[in-house]
């Protein structure tokens, strides 16, 4: 028995470090949030198991989904849904520059 709980609890200890590295940039945004750096400004958003967010200490609010590898968001700054997509392998931590209509942006995972 005692053979039987070291072994498992081994198993879990692997699986956990892998199961985080298979993370999709997209769960890892959605998961802990970004930093959007544009303009001189830094806006926090934050987003929610429940398919919304926050941004802007609360002024900008609306709701996301992911769509293959793109973002889609409505906010009430936004109300048409905008779709962007997000580069593969990015993880806590790292920043990256997205392109899109109001020109590059550089975000930031939490």
């Amino acid at each position: 028995m005692k053979t039987a709980i070291t072994l498992a609890t081994i198993i879990l200890s692997c699986a956990a470090p892998a199961a985080a590295q298979q993370r999709t940039t997209l769960q890892e945004v959605t998961a802990k949030g970004i930093v959007i750096n544009a303009g001189g400004m830094q806006i926090d958003v934050t987003y929610k198991p429940d398919g919304s967010f926050t941004a802007a200490g609360g002024e900008v609010a609306g709701n996301w989904r992911i769509d293959g590898e793109k973002l889609c968001t409505t906010s009430n700054f936004q109300p048409k849904e905008e779709c962007t997509p997000y580069p593969a392998g990015k993880k806590s931590g790292d920043s990256f520059e997205l392109t899109g209509l109001r020109g590059t942006t550089k975000i930031t995972i939490k």
